[in-house]
């Protein structure tokens, strides 16, 4: 394609619309060629407000290798108090590069990106983390679009799902979770819980998709029955939980930073001995799939998950015609004649 293609959120949702298995086999192809070493992942950047403690905004670079050479870099904002003005709490931008000539391909909203890729890494942590236990009832903490995302592609993956135990601090949005999970996913039976204690308690598949900064959750309920935890949101366990459990990340070096709940618990051991693997370590036979009770997976989120559902998006978009097309975003060639340049004008 000539030119910079603009894809717009709606443009991208209706391009992902019903692909969750294609979203899944393309997470899990960047997990497995991150795990072979054949990528570029630098340390994600986090901008913050001295006004706004709780916002920020992360850039997330990559190159992703394999057999479908991309790069580019993710954008994307958190702002809690959106919430209170009807915005969204996340808004993101992404840019796509041809990995041989550096060239931007395309430009896109990508928060619908980043929340599917996201539930994608939950839903294929659940399906090898808890093969062959019980995931008739499932437990979500935090009701937001992650966790709604998350919701759908557990479904997709896990189709024996049963009942949802969800809860969240608003009562309010618990039951308009509710109501979206029932028209977006076909789910209606969707309980409400009273607490993160009681959905722990409930399921032995749970899910956390919270805003929260700091950990709130300081012990699990006791069960005979072999847990796990998706610890999406990162910072929602103690330490000591960390520190008791067997723990699957996607990439040590990024999940033990920015005060997660892993970067704390490395404080606390004064080493990461307590990271057992990562997920391409399970997927690829390197390390069994559990070794304890407790298996909690902590994925800090990679910058590959983006571009390899990104680069779907931006062939689905050329095959179909769909987005426009920026055209003479380059300069001319610096040594190009002046009349040349005035011609092009």
């Amino acid at each position: 394609m000539n030119g910079i293609l603009l894809l717009r959120g709606e443009e991208v949702r209706e391009l992902l619309e019903g692909r969750e298995g294609e979203v899944l086999n393309a997470v899990e192809s960047a997990y497995r060629t991150h795990g072979t070493g054949d990528s570029d992942l630098p340390h994600s950047t986090f901008l913050r407000f001295p006004h706004d403690p709780g916002a920020r905004i992360i850039c997330l670079p990559a190159f992703l290798g394999g057999g479908r050479r991309v790069a580019g870099m993710k954008w994307i904002a958190s702002f809690p108090r959106n919430l209170d003005a009807g915005m969204e709490r996340a808004s993101a931008t992404l840019v796509l590069n041809d990995a041989d000539t550096g060239r931007p391909l395309a430009f896109m909203e990508a928060s619908l990106i980043s929340a599917k890729r996201t539930a994608a890494s939950a839903a294929l942590g659940a399906v090898h983390l808890h093969a062959g236990l019980d995931h008739a009832r499932v437990g979500i903490v935090g009701c937001g679009p992650i966790s709604l995302e998350i919701v759908r592609y557990l479904r997709a993956a896990l189709p024996g799902i049963e009942q949802l135990v969800v809860f969240d601090l608003s009562t309010e949005r618990a039951e308009n979770f509710r109501a979206v999970v029932a028209r977006e996913v076909g789910m209606d039976d969707v309980r409400i819980a009273s607490s993160a204690d009681e959905v722990l308690s409930a399921t032995s598949l749970t899910a956390f998709g919270t805003t929260a900064s700091t950990p709130h959750v300081h012990s699990l309920p006791a069960s005979p029955d072999p847990r796990t935890i998706l610890h999406i949101s990162l910072r929602d366990l103690s330490p000591q939980i960390i520190l008791a459990a067997d723990n699957v990340v996607d990439d040590v070096d990024h999940v033990a930073r920015a005060n997660t709940s892993i970067h704390l618990a490395e404080q606390v051991a004064g080493n990461r001995g307590f990271v057992r693997c990562t997920l391409a370590d399970v997927l690829d036979g390197r390390a069994p799939a559990r070794a304890g009770n407790v298996t909690i997976f902590s994925p800090f989120g990679l910058g590959v998950l983006d571009l390899a559902v990104a680069q779907r998006v931006y062939e689905a978009a050329a095959a179909q015609g769909i987005g426009g097309v920026l055209d003479d975003f380059f300069p001319a060639p610096w040594d190009a004649p002046r009349e040349a340049l005035a011609g092009a004008r």
